[in-house]
């Protein structure tokens, strides 16, 4: 493809899952399984990012194990670093690179949300980003008291909820409170501090935080939400969208669809990025790439495959045969799971006509999100196609095994999509905000005493 002429350019994110998102990944012989855990394997997967001139790098947190337990424990790498905890600690050990960590506003208090990812921000120079997720795997609840799952529609609504009591809390103190007058013995300004006195449905919060407003003016919301209820939430409030889609014309549907409902909300579209995740299989050939891939499949065994399946569809396949289709299964409105996920999977069985065993295979890698296999060329120019198309603002990078396939993104990949203007060749600012091209929040106390003032 050509180069861009224009001044519209990708925003990536390096999505790190375990030691690679494919399933298989710790089977593979040059995946690090010995950095597991270690702050010196995450340490060189965020300076790859940032040498690579990332926007950011990501982590996702599932606080329950995949069912079977048995079959999760035996066959699967479920160990993963709390979020929070790594990005405070990669903070220290990377400049410009935004720290985005999900917090579940299922199983958390937003006071507590509010003043960690507010420490993260000032700790690392503006650059925390925080994934709101209502959290999709049922079976969560009984690690947190609860006996059931809340339902998909409730869960949403609290989520609305607890991101509005976050944002309050982080407006609580306005810029410029902060005044440290030594000679006069005045610390801040209490007329830039603000008690927030939330009374809602779900919470009641009373603030101010107790910690003061963050070089960027606050974290970067980001969500991952791709259903309609999903949708409407990210209109309101989310400025990062993770999402996954298969082909071109539905993620130009949802790229579409997304970014109309944010007037409603008096945001313009700029005002928030759409990034679908991407899983890319790299080779010095397309044969190459694609005997690569080909090689991970071969690594997956057939009952862990099939879990991973069952646990997207919520449904027991056991019963049916691996080479034949999908049975009947629920509209996706009868699911109290990640509705969204299950409709993809649907859609892509039945649009394809995949067997169980092929479906399989498609999921296994990048869990419904795109796979790509082929040379450096040859990935950048289906980057480009969706960018250039509106289908997208950027993508999650998802390498499938690491530290390689960083690696290789980084070395082989970035240097093409720069060479045709489509990536930035250095950072321009230093915060998340500013990478993303995201102005600061307004903040409402600020705006309330003006609107009082006049």
């Amino acid at each position: 493809m050509g180069t861009n002429h224009g001044q519209r350019q990708l925003h990536l994110g390096a999505f790190i899952f375990g030691v690679g998102h494919h399933i298989a990944a710790w089977r593979y012989p040059l995946t690090d399984t010995g950095g597991l855990l270690k702050l010196d394997f995450y340490k060189r997967f965020a300076q790859t990012a940032e040498r690579g001139k990332f926007d950011l790098v990501f982590i996702e947190d599932i606080p329950v194990l995949p069912e079977p337990l048995n079959r999760a424990v035996q066959y699967t790498l479920p160990v993963r670093a709390e979020p929070l905890t790594l990005l405070s600690a990669l903070a220290s050990v990377t400049k410009k690179i935004g720290l985005v960590g999900t917090v579940s506003t299922t199983y958390s208090e937003p006071f507590h949300v509010a003043r960690k990812f507010a420490s993260l921000d000032h700790l690392s120079g503006g650059r925390a980003g925080w994934n709101a997720v209502t959290t999709s795997m049922e079976n969560t609840a009984k690690n947190f008291g609860r006996d059931h799952h809340l339902d998909h529609s409730l869960r949403y609504e609290r989520a609305k909820e607890f991101v509005d009591v976050v944002t309050a809390l982080w407006d609580s103190w306005e810029e410029g409170a902060l005044v440290i007058d030594k000679a006069t013995g005045q610390f801040a300004d209490p007329d830039k501090v603000h008690e927030i006195n939330h009374v809602g449905e779900h919470f009641s919060v009373r603030g101010p935080l107790n910690v003061h407003r963050s070089k960027q003016g606050r974290p970067v919301v980001v969500q991952a939400g791709s259903s309609t209820t999903g949708q409407a939430f990210a209109a309101q409030t989310a400025e990062v969208v993770f999402t996954a889609w298969q082909t071109l014309e539905e993620a130009q549907n949802f790229y579409t669809s997304l970014k109309s409902q944010l007037p409603a909300y008096g945001r313009s579209p700029d005002e928030l990025k759409i990034l679908p995740g991407v899983l890319p299989f790299i080779g010095a050939t397309e044969e190459e790439a694609k005997a690569k891939e080909a090689e991970f499949q071969n690594l997956v065994l057939p009952a862990v495959g099939l879990g991973m399946v069952q646990n997207i569809l919520r449904v027991d396949l056991s019963g049916y045969p691996l080479d034949g289709p999908l049975p009947e299964l629920p509209d996706a409105t009868e699911i109290n799971g990640g509705k969204s996920r299950y409709q993809l999977l649907l859609d892509m069985a039945r649009r394809e006509q995949l067997t169980i065993r092929q479906l399989i295979h498609r999921v296994t890698g990048a869990r419904g999100h795109r796979t790509i296999a082929g040379t450096p060329v040859q990935i950048a120019d289906q980057l480009e196609e969706w960018f250039v198309n509106k289908a997208c603002d950027g993508f999650n990078i998802m390498p499938p095994y690491l530290p390689g396939g960083l690696d290789e993104f980084v070395d082989l990949v970035i240097p093409e999509l720069q060479r045709r203007g489509l990536f930035r060749s250095e950072y321009t600012g230093t915060t998340l905000r500013d990478h993303l091209g995201l102005a600061e929040p307004a903040n409402r106390f600020a705006q309330r005493s003006a609107t009082s003032v006049h």
